[in-house]
């Protein structure tokens, strides 16, 4: 108890001498994944009490590429839109995926948990605790925008360059089906987007099938409306990749770009649970699975 006493007031102090001078670009932050779990919430309290944005996130729009790695995206010529944004926004550093290969990694991004997936292969819903779940319990909003969906609520697993692998909501039961929608239902009146939506690219469209240079020109065409608007209306846009090119070590790039972004580039190791803690944490909601025990992105806001 001692030590949980004094681990909160260095924190608080820490938090307090930094809300009192201007942070450096690259900033270190809690681990993702304390030592003693039983104490994570307390901990990550005071850290969220100094360090969260003070105005209110309407809406967030989160972008999941696919299968490339860290150095094949920043600082390359083939990605000129992706690095405009790492410019404007946040970079982190030292971002890794949770495993290999693509499916678990959405499942963990959306829920806190892989869910037992190991394969691509089509899986029964679940019927677990999920972010979708936890914004509809608090009168908040949800939906997810799939490329060649063919049509609102589709289950199955493939359509054109459609995979239900690299779409989270439609593995839950208590995602109701009306909130699957296809990519050409996304709101062009940006405020009239759900409070979180997630954006999934075809295959062609997200580096699985086709190259840098293609994913980018399309983000580029779909998406850079949004996030020019986003940088005037205190919103946020979340461009991560689900894993990288199926190296042992598993990292990838993970960009933030908003009005409440401080740009610069962000060394804190992070993961999918860390980006699924911060999102809960901005909203109020209960964390689900492994985000209880990861911390919130905490050293970017203004």
């Amino acid at each position: 108890m001692n030590h949980l006493k004094s681990f909160i007031v260095a924190i608080s102090l820490s938090a307090l001498l930094a809300g009192c001078s201007e942070a450096p670009a690259s900033v270190s932050t809690v681990q993702s994944t304390p030592a003693n779990s039983a104490e994570t919430d307390v901990e990550l309290a005071a850290v969220k009490t100094a360090r969260f944005p003070n105005i209110p996130v309407k809406h967030i729009v989160v972008v999941i590429e696919e299968n490339h790695a860290y150095k094949q995206i920043v600082n390359s010529s083939n990605a000129p839109f992706m690095n405009k944004l790492i410019k404007q926004g946040a970079l982190f550093t030292n971002a890794y995926a949770i495993t290999h290969p693509s499916q678990p990694n959405y499942m963990a991004l959306f829920s806190g948990s892989s869910q037992g997936v190991k394969d691509d292969s089509c899986k029964k819903p679940f019927q677990s605790d999920n972010l979708g779940h936890q914004l509809l319990k608090s009168n908040l909003t949800f939906a997810g925008y799939s490329e060649d969906l063919p049509r609102v609520g589709f289950t199955g697993c493939t359509y054109k360059g459609y995979g239900r692998k690299h779409n989270p909501w439609v593995q839950f039961t208590n995602i109701p089906a009306k909130l699957n929608q296809p990519f050409t239902a996304f709101p062009q009146q940006f405020d009239k987007l759900p409070t979180v939506s997630f954006v999934i690219p075809n295959h062609q469209d997200d580096m699985h099938d086709g190259t840098v240079k293609q994913a980018d020109d399309w983000l580029k065409g779909n998406l850079s409306a949004y996030a020019d608007w986003a940088m005037k209306h205190q919103s946020l846009l979340i461009l991560t990749w689900d894993e990288d090119d199926f190296s042992k070590k598993n990292q990838i790039p993970v960009i933030m770009v908003g009005s409440m972004i401080k740009p610069g580039k962000y060394n804190e190791r992070i993961n999918h649970y860390n980006v699924l803690r911060t999102i809960e944490d901005l909203y109020g909601l209960s964390r689900s699975g492994a985000s209880r025990n990861s911390a919130p992105i905490t050293s970017v806001w203004k």
